[in-house]
């Protein structure tokens, strides 16, 4: 039992991480409620977190090199520890996603030495055992997010959902601390401090135009100079990784078809298969009217669907060239998202169902062989780089995800209510709506008001779902064929194995990495 205690102090602490991708999605109708936040607040409690998950993931890695993965590891997990209390004890919006970077900052110093510790911590045949079941603990927390935070939301408060960490992250690191050995620590890495700083300033300008954008519109002046800032801060970034003999992320890598191929299609996978659930569970509890639980519940056929598939696929497609389970997963993707606009002004929950499941089936064919393909596509001495940024670029796509479904939300959301005539100022009644707060938004009506405003809210969410379906499921579909053209097996790496003298994680084998 004991050589099992280093795996059970990764798994807890990745099985945390992952979960809180996930599982504020049920609960942001009661924090809304409860710190009177806007819209834009919202994303930004979602997405901060993986902001600052996927923007550090890579620096993160390089500093395990150096200070040595065990280390990084419970100090990470320290950090996500305090920082989840601060969640839960927010009383206002601000400190809630300040709080939730804080957390994103521990969550990457776990997730990147992952990896590294397993490698470290087991040889031969118990090496395959723990991998194989760290994959499958993150594909349970993937499945188990909605649902606990369901549970959690509507039994005790949404700020358990955040608290319930706190003996987790206790347990993970009093086993940490006695059972991990540590990772090799190499002297000639270095942390590229200005390449992750231009990153994420970056990334962090375009969430942020792309979160104005919905607020005031793609063309206002705030709005253009965020996009032009985050132009100038991708232009820096390229010219300073140029520059540097040890970069963040080797630019050459992105240059060749197979690599570039695979990262767009990680980008894209994540934004088109998950991006949406966000709003679908706000969706379903503010106009179907369901509890947190049964929100959680309606998720759980992707997630269930790609767990299985994920293993099937695992078992079976192994030895296929990496462009088709991808490839085919993505086209799943978007074939199951366009399904998914069944959704009518008077439709349940089950409009869903196919879509999901062929979307979940999708996600597990792909899920399992992005990893192992951005590694086989890099060389021998940058597989550590293309594992962490395939992660990266995976985290990234939700990240951006998320407030481009929020802008196409909330202005289809807008423009049907503003037709419908039920409402006067239709644009702020919109992001009241989009932000779950339909029935106090009704409740504020005479009384012989509140049917017709109830269906138009019904139609108007309805068709924002829709146009975000069919603009993911187009995006997935157009992702699957780049990957089927672009993405071919190395010939000098058929088979990519976990690298052990690199501090950067290649992705987990779950369908959220997301978050």
């Amino acid at each position: 039992m004991r050589k099992w205690m280093p795996l059970l102090a990764v798994c807890l602490g990745t099985f945390m991480l992952l979960i809180d991708v996930t599982i504020v999605s049920v609960a942001l109708p009661q924090m809304t409620d409860s710190l009177d936040a806007s819209f834009s607040d919202l994303q930004w409690v979602v997405d901060v977190y993986v902001l600052v998950l996927a923007a550090l993931l890579m620096a993160i890695g390089s500093l395990s090199d150096l200070k040595g993965a065990r280390r990084v590891y419970l100090v990470g997990l320290a950090v996500f520890a305090l920082a989840s209390l601060a969640c839960g004890l927010a009383d206002n919006s601000a400190s809630l996603i300040a709080a939730r970077g804080v957390q994103g900052l521990g969550a990457a110093a776990m997730f990147a030495t992952n990896t590294a510790l397993l490698a470290s911590n087991y040889r031969g045949r118990d090496r395959g055992i723990a991998f194989g079941l760290w994959g499958a603990v993150n594909g349970a927390a993937a499945a188990a997010g909605p649902i606990l935070g369901g549970l959690l939301t509507e039994h005790l408060n949404w700020r358990w959902i955040f608290l319930v960490n706190l003996p987790v992250a206790a347990l993970a690191l009093i086993v940490g601390r006695k059972y991990l050995e540590g990772s090799a620590i190499r002297t000639d890495r270095r942390v590229d401090l200005p390449g992750t700083i231009g990153f994420t300033l970056m990334a962090t300008l375009l969430i942020f135009a792309l979160i104005r954008a919905g607020d005031d519109g793609w063309g206002a002046n705030t709005t253009l100079a965020l996009f032009g800032g985050a132009a100038l801060a991708l232009v820096a970034f390229v010219l300073v990784e140029r520059g540097k003999r040890d970069p963040m992320l080797d630019l050459a890598l992105l240059r060749t078809p197979s690599f570039g191929g695979l990262m767009a299609g990680a980008v894209v996978f994540s934004a088109a298969a998950f991006a949406n659930l966000v709003f679908v569970s706000v969706w379903a509890q503010s106009v179907l009217d369901l509890s947190p639980v049964k929100a959680g519940l309606i998720l759980t056929p992707l997630s269930g669907m790609s767990f299985l598939a994920a293993g099937l696929a695992g078992r079976f497609l192994a030895s296929v060239a990496p462009q088709w389970p991808i490839g085919i997963g993505l086209l799943l993707i978007g074939a199951g998202t366009l399904l998914e606009m069944l959704v009518t002004g008077d439709s349940g929950w089950t409009a869903l169902l196919p879509g999901m499941i062929v979307t979940g089936i999708g996600v597990g064919i792909a899920s399992p062989t992005l990893a192992s393909a951005a590694l086989a596509a890099a060389p021998a001495s940058r597989a550590g780089m293309a594992g962490g940024a395939a992660n990266t670029f995976r985290q990234l796509g939700f990240a951006v995800g998320i407030p481009i479904v929020g802008a196409i939300l909330t202005g289809v959301v807008g423009r049907n209510l503003d037709d419908s005539k039920a409402f006067a100022g239709a644009n702020e009644v919109a992001e009241q709506v989009s932000s779950g707060q339909a029935a106090s938004v009704v409740a504020s009506l005479p009384e012989q008001s509140r049917a017709a405003a109830t269906t138009a809210i019904e139609d108007a969410w309805a068709a924002g779902l829709d146009q975000v379906f069919l603009i993911s499921g187009v995006a997935a579909a157009l992702a699957g064929v780049l990957v089927l053209v672009l993405v071919r097996r190395s010939a000098e790496q058929p088979d990519a194995d976990i690298p052990e003298y690199d501090g950067q994680s290649p992705a987990a084998e779950s369908p959220l990495r997301t978050a």
